[in-house]
């Protein structure tokens, strides 16, 4: 059967939408020119789209082709493992989205792999190629993920993030949105960046030169500050806070002059945080002014006298004279003097007596939070070790709380100034004597993993309250900390537990079972973090 002959002659315009229009109506609607109506219109209709299709493509005009790409960075590190190289595969195929998820007692793979990308980078492997995508992925969803999976990932990641627009978020993350920062001795390309870059560019730029030669990043930044927008200029002091030191202090006192609020008030806070600045220095006095030790009665009692008003001095040194609502303006402006001043001053004024013996002196007229309080702040600013301890107190003391820890927030900052293994010891002994329900935040600022006695005080905490027929389920944030924060090694202390006792008559139904699967994910998980580590380390021993 022939088909009906063919216009050869050019197309009238707009002819592909017809053939497209007539396609969606049906020829028993609408018929073409020369395609009369009947059997063998469809097949007529299909014959002139055939030939108009190619026409179109004929008619393209050849663009120019586009550029190669570069290849992709050389990988100088070593290759994973075999063994680990299969762990990452399964690590991140457990990414959510994908299905498998977290039932009943296996473990949460995706909460691992943070500490596995950790062991890699500590290790110093290269991913597999094959891998990136998916790491790329993962770090995608997770932004807690991305300064350790970039990391690892390398300078590839860096190239391929350029090539697709789901990962640019790799070239805002990394330093120099990807790109090392010019060298230091070549001033005109770093001034050129400095000048010419996107805002973005400029932040990494003045990161990355901060944290190898701090001089040189401020001098940097001193060449634009006047000319920069109040916001970009707050972002840009921030990054002083890295290699904070005396050196800086002419820069932030000129800031303590910029006409925005907030840049005042970071350069007064940088100020503060270095206990030989002429700020803290003027603080100290302010607030010294304020308080003082009265003797007159049975014991020496603090006494305090907050400011009267906050004068033009006081608010360049960075204190905000709006008190926020509900809050008294003399208590506010007091608590911000403390909190700036040196901590180093107040033995001086308080007749030599050290920080321990300072906090246990009784404060009159229940001015002792507000002081408490602030000097928390302050400790926490000064990195001040001596003074968090006398303000945290025993661990062991009635309601855990010391003379001015007045929350778990405000003792979890104290914590984070002592070193590891005192910070351990300390919160081993809160858990020991108030048990896990108010620990989650301080044992967040342990360093992993927990091993000795803050390991063992976690275990026995758990099997404590597994016993009295607690409610397991408000125990659920520490049981999972524990599956990431535990030594490895407290699994073989576990595994009396993964018993089902009898059900107490007044437990909660259902949760002897509870408990009963939780320690067994929480005993696969520690082996199975032990098996990863052993699969790097076993492989490193191989290769050096």
């Amino acid at each position: 059967m022939s088909s009906p002959s063919l216009p050869v002659d050019s197309p009238a315009p707009g002819a592909w939408e017809e053939l497209v229009t007539t396609a969606l109506l049906g020829t028993d609607r609408r018929t073409l020119p020369g395609c009369p109506p009947g059997q063998e219109a469809p097949v007529a209709l299909l014959d002139l789209a055939a030939v108009e299709t190619v026409r179109r493509r004929a008619g393209l005009r050849p663009a120019r082709a586009a550029e190669r790409p570069q290849p992709a960075p050389e990988e100088p590190r070593p290759a994973l493992p075999p063994a680990a190289a299969r762990r990452l595969a399964l690590l991140l195929a457990d990414r959510p989205g994908t299905g498998s998820g977290r039932r009943g007692s296996a473990p949460d793979l995706m909460e691992l792999l943070p500490q596995w990308l950790a062991a890699a980078n500590e290790r110093g492997f290269a991913p597999p190629p094959q891998a990136l995508p998916a790491l790329l992925d993962a770090a995608r969803g997770r932004t807690d993920l991305r300064p350790a999976a970039l990391t690892f990932a390398g300078p590839r990641a860096m190239w391929l993030a350029r090539l697709n627009p789901d990962w640019r978020f790799a070239l805002r993350t990394a330093p120099g949105g990807g790109a090392a920062a010019p060298p230091l001795e070549d001033p005109a390309q770093v001034e050129r960046l400095w000048q010419e870059g996107l805002f973005a560019e400029r932040v990494a730029l003045l990161a990355a030169i901060r944290a190898r030669e701090p001089s040189a990043a401020r001098e940097l930044l001193a060449t634009t500050w006047g000319t920069e927008r109040a916001e970009d200029r707050l972002m840009f002091l921030d990054s002083l806070r890295t290699g904070l030191g005396p050196e800086d202090e002419p820069f932030l006192e000129q800031a303590l002059g910029d006409r925005s609020r907030n840049v005042r008030a970071t350069a007064a806070e940088l100020l503060s945080a270095l206990p030989g600045s002429a700020l803290a220095a003027r603080m100290a006095v302010r607030a010294g002014a304020c308080v003082a030790v009265d003797h007159t009665g049975d014991a020496p009692t603090l006494t305090v006298e907050a400011p009267h008003e906050c004068d033009a001095a006081m608010e360049r040194d960075g204190v905000v004279a709006k008190a926020p609502p509900g809050r008294g303006e003399r208590s506010w402006w007091f608590g911000q003097l403390v909190e700036a001043a040196r901590l180093g001053t107040w033995p001086g004024r308080l007749g030599g007596r050290t920080p321990e013996e300072i906090v246990t002196l009784p404060v009159a007229d229940d001015w002792q939070g507000e002081l408490h309080a602030a000097w928390c702040r302050a400790a926490v600013r000064q990195r001040d070790a001596e003074w968090a301890r006398a303000l945290l107190g025993s661990p062991a003391a009635p309601e855990a709380g010391g003379p001015g820890a007045v929350s778990l927030a405000e003792r979890a900052k104290l914590l984070a100034t002592l070193d590891t293994g005192e910070r351990a010891e300390w919160v081993a002994g809160f858990i020991a004597t108030h048990g896990l329900s108010e620990a989650f935040q301080l044992l967040g600022v342990c360093t992993v993993p927990w091993g000795g006695p803050l390991g063992r005080a976690v275990v026995d905490a758990l099997n404590i309250a597994r016993d009295a027929g607690s409610y397991p389920w408000s125990f659920s944030g520490v049981m999972g900390l524990a599956e990431r924060c535990l030594d490895p090694s407290e699994a073989g202390r576990l595994d009396g537990l993964l018993a089902i006792p009898d059900e107490p008559e007044d437990a909660s139904p259902g949760a002897t079972g509870y408990w009963a699967e939780s320690f067994q994910r929480l005993v696969t998980t520690l082996r199975l973090r032990a098996t990863m580590i052993a699969e790097l380390e076993g492989s490193e021993a191989v290769r050096t």
